[in-house]
């Protein structure tokens, strides 16, 4: 299997998120070629703030594994990580991280800041960007869009019971 394997998979997952009404982020964790855990973006119908697509995965590979810590493991995520994903990616001792889409507005791998380059931080991990970055970016864009959209009649469907009245 292939890093843009498990990126499509991470895809398929994204696509399952925007299907629920989240933000399309999907993530797979990975261990010795094959897939131990996956998941979606889950904050709104989870009422959890914490439940990004990587921190579902990462739940979900460490009871997998019987193992807070993923030694050995890479996790494949559609969208740059943020810092509260990428301190858990560092705690949980994931060997790499592999995104697709950059995300200028919290991106804690290079975007805005870079947590996976402090050395003073006890445990290294590698952050690799940019793979099947136009798929992954515009999964986002579409779905983005489509909200805007949706606003927009809203608007204007508001406006029109008003002129009405």
């Amino acid at each position: 299997m292939s890093d843009v394997y498990f990126m499509q998979q991470a895809l398929l997952q994204a696509q399952l998120a925007g299907a629920a009404g989240e933000v399309p982020v999907g993530a797979v964790v990975v261990r010795d070629g094959q897939i131990i855990a996956s998941g979606f973006n889950q904050p709104i119908g989870r009422h959890d703030p914490s439940a990004h697509a990587e921190i579902v995965a990462l739940r979900a590979a460490a009871e997998a594994l019987g193992n807070y810590r993923l030694p050995g493991c890479t996790l494949y995520v559609t969208l740059e990580p943020c810092a509260m994903c990428a301190g858990a990616m560092l705690h949980a001792r994931i060997e790499r991280v592999v995104f697709g889409a950059v995300d200028p507005k919290t991106g804690a791998c290079g975007s805005v800041i870079d947590l996976f380059a402090q050395s003073q931080l006890n445990h290294q991990s590698r952050a690799e960007g940019g793979l099947l970055a136009d798929e992954c970016g515009s999964l986002l864009r579409d779905f983005f869009g489509q909200r805007r959209r949706q606003a927009q009649a809203a608007r204007a469907a508001a406006a029109g019971q008003i002129d009405k009245s």
